[in-house]
């Protein structure tokens, strides 16, 4: 029996963190024994807002060269450059056909970066970037799309776009169901664990970024927020130290019972140390992976990818225009 494909990408902007990695990478090279797994530098949906092009360029390689040293295997898995098969921006239009005003109009996440700017000055591009979403996933054929809680809202347009378009036109893609990890989803900010750990924060002491050497990891969890008491439980009530013993718990693998364990009795103060070490340990092979990948190794990757991606996506490509009337 064929296995089922899976469907995943990031965008090249910011620095990705160690909630990156441990809700979405790791999450990554686990499935990529189980699916046939296509993971995609998606550049295109960084552009909706403004860029710089060199450096869009570089981080755009450098987003691939972290998903291998995070331990993608280009063997297993599909990693290409979405710009790289043209196919993306052309269903992309297909689906702008189909999709209502309405649907892009409730997306909260255009709600909340068109609030920076203003809604009027907003560009289309990230008015419509769910459509490109969609298109990203609906090329491919996808069975499952690891996807986090905010980004459920644009599969479920995903769905519907899906649905809708084979049942005006006839049966053109699969429709895709959400594989949402249960455990390290959610890294919280070590500065304010009522939000997530972002690569956009402007406190950047909130976030491990996955270059960051020994000694920013240290210093950034010595400062780390904690909450009143004394007691290293797991405590939703509690979020700052909750936050610090789940990260503890998924980079050393132990239980929770285990974790609460180790640190009975113990002050925040030896916590953070010990913690500070775990994340250090943790982090050192992917940092020492990194850089043995160069240019020219990268691009053969690349190449090789996205040759594999236009493959399929051309075939649904086809289908689309064949149904649509244009071929």
């Amino acid at each position: 029996m064929s296995k089922k494909r899976i469907f995943s990408g990031a965008q090249p902007t910011g620095r990705l963190h160690l909630g990156n990695y441990l809700g979405a990478l790791k999450n990554w090279v686990a499935l990529q024994d189980d699916y046939e797994a296509f993971y995609c530098v998606v550049n295109l949906h960084a552009i909706t807002l403004p860029q710089d092009p060199a450096t869009l360029r570089q981080a755009t390689l450098d987003l691939a060269r972290i998903y291998l040293a995070a331990g993608v295997d280009p063997e297993k898995a599909t990693i290409f450059i979405q710009s790289d098969v043209h196919e993306h921006a052309e269903l992309t239009w297909i689906l702008s056909c189909v999709a209502r005003m309405g649907e892009l109009e409730r997306m909260t996440q255009f709600k909340d970066k068109s609030q920076k700017g203003g809604r009027e000055r907003s560009s289309v591009g990230l008015f419509i970037y769910p459509i490109l979403m969609a298109a990203d996933i609906l090329l491919y054929q996808t069975d499952l799309v690891p996807v986090g809680q905010d980004q459920k809202q644009h599969l479920e347009l995903t769905r519907d776009l899906a649905e809708r378009f084979n049942r005006d036109f006839g049966a053109a893609f699969k429709v895709p169901e959400p594989y949402i990890p249960k455990a390290g989803a959610s890294i919280k900010s070590l500065q304010d664990p009522a939000k997530k750990m972002s690569k956009s924060d402007e406190n950047e002491a909130g976030s491990i970024f996955l270059l960051d050497d020994a000694d920013t990891v240290a210093k950034k969890i010595k400062r780390a927020v904690t909450d009143s008491g004394t007691e290293i439980t797991f405590d939703e009530t509690r979020p700052a130290i909750n936050n610090l013993l789940t990260i503890y718990q998924l980079v050393t693998e132990k239980s929770q019972a285990e974790c609460v364990e180790q640190f009975a009795g113990k002050g925040y103060g030896q916590f953070k140390g010990e913690l500070a070490e775990a994340v250090i340990e943790y982090l050192r092979p992917f940092q020492e992976r990194i850089s043995t990948y160069d240019d020219e190794a990268l691009n053969t990757i690349l190449k090789s990818g996205a040759e594999k991606a236009a493959a399929i996506a051309s075939k649904t490509m086809l289908d689309v225009y064949q149904k649509v009337g244009i071929r």
